[in-house]
């Protein structure tokens, strides 16, 4: 019998440059990556924009999604440990 892999969740405030204000980063991250965003706080304007979310996925996943963000010009930054159910 196969286990399914173990899911996290974490805290983090990601900070988006203008460029990719209008882009739908959310979107993908649950799309391209199986990571769900869920959105805790956020100010998005014309030239820039945060959000403070909760990640949560396999770590694998969550590894592939950040690294793919920091790749996109996204700075990432960890809000405490994992967060517990």
């Amino acid at each position: 019998m196969t286990s399914e892999p173990a899911q996290k969740s974490v805290r983090a405030r990601l900070s988006f440059p203008e460029n990719l204000v209008s882009e739908p980063i959310i979107a993908r991250l649950a799309l391209d990556h199986g990571v769900i965003a869920s959105i805790r706080r956020a100010n998005v304007e014309d030239h820039a924009g945060w959000l403070v979310c909760e990640l949560s996925g396999t770590t694998e996943a969550i590894d592939a999604a950040v690294a793919w963000l920091t790749q996109s010009g996204i700075k990432v930054d960890w809000l405490g440990g994992p967060v517990e159910s």
